[in-house]
């Protein structure tokens, strides 16, 4: 499966993840990987099972990144 539908396969499921407000595609160290922007980041004893945000989907790397609130200026 190409990344571009891995992603839409499972861009719902982390867009419902506490303080995610974007995913995308994108490269870590020459390899494709997938993106999740969140506000920020919190400890992992902070969160329930459910709300972690996996370490990769299907075999391909999930990289986090702080991005702060995404929105349009005014």
């Amino acid at each position: 499966m190409d990344l571009e539908t891995l992603l839409r396969k499972h861009a719902d499921r982390l867009l419902n993840l506490p303080n995610v407000v974007g995913v995308g595609q994108g490269e870590k160290n020459g390899q494709p990987v997938i993106k999740v922007f969140v506000t920020h980041k919190v400890p992992l004893s902070a969160l329930e099972e459910e709300e972690v945000i996996p370490l990769d989907i299907e075999g391909v790397e999930v990289d986090v990144e702080e991005t702060g609130i995404i929105g349009a200026e005014e």
